[in-house]
């Protein structure tokens, strides 16, 4: 049984403040430690659980905050970018099911450090009229490729908007949300004995676990920051302009629009 384990930073616990989630200072390097911790429960939980072979998806930012040399020497990790399948990178090498830890609330929602894919470019992201987070755009294109995800960490925020799209996964609260800076967090060291118990029982259990599918083509409506970042996503000619700060293209594939979405995250850079 060969699992994917895609690790996000804004759901640990302990990580309240945009500083910790930005490198280049001492925060973000303590919290690429817990990040690196929860992902070594999760793995640990997951050879629990009778894994044969475990993947790490590092799936904040760049792509490389995980630190490889403390990484459980039984997993492999895949990191760095640009990759198409972006947070679930991995997910077509043959791998059964997928676990999502430190993962967070959508944009404009109320949970911790909540935001989708690029807090700068974008305000609300729809695939068919369904308002998604990166928990369910990246569980959508598991589903693609036919792998449900049976386990998912965050606040308590991200599990109330994310549990009706994973039928019978298994959810751990690492957190609860007062405001999107505060909150009241476990322990890191209770919040990693919770993931690794999650996880295993997870795996036991993923039998029931559903597939989250959405079946192409893809209407991807996106409420952008700002009129001028629909300006410049309109330069591409796919691209329809709905209201001000509002754009919309058809994507024939879960895979198809987020490797839009992640070029029209990637273009909003020269507008910063």
């Amino acid at each position: 049984m060969k699992i994917l384990i895609s690790v996000d930073i804004e759901g640990l616990a302990g990580v309240l403040q945009p500083e910790q989630t930005r490198a280049g200072n001492a925060e973000y390097e303590r919290a690429r430690l817990l990040m690196t911790h929860e992902a070594n429960a999760a793995i640990a939980g997951a050879f629990d659980g009778g894994a044969s072979a475990v993947l790490v998806n590092d799936s904040h930012g760049g792509y490389r905050n995980l630190l490889p040399d403390l990484l459980d020497a039984r997993a492999q990790a895949v990191m760095g970018k640009p990759r198409y399948l972006g947070m679930m990178a991995g997910v077509d090498e043959a791998v059964d099911v997928v676990c999502l830890v430190g993962y967070h609330a959508r944009s404009k929602a109320c949970g911790i450090l909540s935001h989708t894919i690029n807090s700068f470019a974008f305000a609300r992201i729809y695939f068919n009229d369904l308002e998604l987070g990166e928990a369910g755009i990246y569980g959508a294109l598991a589903g693609e490729f036919g792998v449900p995800v049976c386990m998912a960490s965050g606040d308590d925020v991200f599990i109330e908007e994310t549990r009706p799209l994973f039928s019978n996964a298994v959810f751990v609260q690492t957190k609860r949300a007062t405001g999107q800076t505060s909150g009241i967090s476990l322990s890191p060291a209770q919040s990693c004995s919770a993931i690794r118990a999650g996880t295993a029982a997870a795996l036991a259990q993923r039998e029931s676990a559903q597939l989250f599918v959405l079946q192409g083509p893809i209407m991807v409506r996106v409420q952008t920051q700002t009129p001028a970042l629909a300006d410049l996503f309109c330069q591409w000619p796919n691209l329809q302009r709905l209201t001000g700060d509002e754009i919309a293209f058809e994507a024939s594939t879960v895979q198809a629009a987020v490797r839009m979405l992640n070029c029209l995250s990637a273009m909003s850079s020269m507008l910063r």
